[in-house]
């Protein structure tokens, strides 16, 4: 790979993510409500010495332009997202770091499940065009490309957990619960884990699949593809090494922007499981005005995209080298 694609690259994403973090300062510091109240709420008998000694705590009595945007920014490229107005005592950096874990892991191995069984449909479906097959394949892609998180998540939860019983309607482990090893408390994790990876699962596998399907539909007119039938290769060989690869590179960028809209999908599909990740974060530090972690998920969420559109960038560059130049 060429340097200079790279650093192009690496200098538009660098820039991308100054853009957010000033987006994000302006954006938290223009909605309604005064932090020095949700700080000290609770505090009985709250005296505007005290509104104003908090104030002068946390910074807020500088002026916004230059003095906060430039302390701001730069404890933002020092990793300091300031502290939690609601978890008292716990930096931003820490609450994330408690409630990431659950949603990579949640959406990490959704997303694996989804490329895998997504992009195996739509092949699939896709070489066998107009057939049974492929109505069938394409039908149910569509259905569930078009079916919301929290549709799916209420129709997993009505069928399996309140009406055959097989796993639990929500949380991570079971509360309160005691376990005798190791092994107990992974079996009772993955049994909470089945149903919201499974609705995540299916919430992607169709927007890959249609994609996929598309992608190797125009394939299949390519001159190499009719050669190679020419020359007498069967199909499942043409599919593997000619189909295949050159109809993945559209779906590159497709499965990048999913990985970054990671934060974005977890609202929903850990609001209706009570999944403890960063979803749930997100709603209950809204709920509480709890803006610096607001802040600090909205952050991280645009990163990540930025991250993922680079990683797709890279991928896209070595899978096509024509991109490069």
């Amino acid at each position: 790979m060429k340097i200079g694609y790279l650093g192009r690259r690496l200098a538009s994403a660098f820039i991308t993510i100054l853009l957010l973090a000033v987006i994000n300062f302006m954006l938290f510091r223009a909605m309604p409500g005064s932090p020095e109240r949700i700080i000290l709420r609770g505090t009985p008998n709250t005296t505007q010495e005290m509104l104003q000694a908090a104030r002068e705590r946390w910074g807020l009595d500088k002026p916004i332009f230059p003095d906060q945007f430039v302390a701001y920014i730069g404890a933002t490229l020092r990793g300091d997202l300031g502290f939690s107005f609601v978890a008292r005592g716990q930096t931003v950096v820490e609450v994330l770091s408690q409630k990431i874990w659950p949603t990579v892991i949640l959406f990490g191995l959704g997303e694996f499940v989804a490329i895998v069984i997504g992009l195996a449909l739509g092949a699939y479906t896709g070489w066998k065009r107009g057939g049974p097959t492929d109505f069938l394949g394409n039908t149910v892609a569509l259905i569930l490309y078009s079916t919301p998180y929290f549709l799916l998540g209420m129709m997993m939860i009505i069928l399996f957990s309140l009406g055959l019983g097989w796993f639990p309607p929500f949380g991570m482990v079971t509360s309160g619960e005691q376990f005798n090893s190791i092994f107990d408390r992974l079996a009772d994790f993955g049994s909470h884990l089945v149903l919201p990876l499974v609705t995540v699962a299916l919430g992607l596998i169709g927007q890959y699949a249609i994609v996929m399907r598309s992608s190797i539909v125009e394939t299949m007119n390519e001159d190499y593809i009719t050669t190679a039938r020419g020359m007498g290769l069967k199909d499942r060989r043409i599919m593997r090494h000619h189909a295949f690869p050159n109809a993945l590179l559209p779906t590159v960028s497709l499965i990048a922007i999913n990985l970054g809209y990671v934060v974005a999908g977890a609202i929903t599909v850990e609001v209706v499981f009570n999944w403890p990740g960063l979803g749930t974060l997100t709603v209950e530090a809204l709920t509480a005005r709890d803006y610096p972690v607001l802040q600090g998920v909205f952050l991280l969420l645009g990163v990540s995209v930025v991250l993922a559109n680079l990683g797709a960038d890279l991928v896209y560059a070595a899978l096509d080298p024509r991109v490069r130049t």
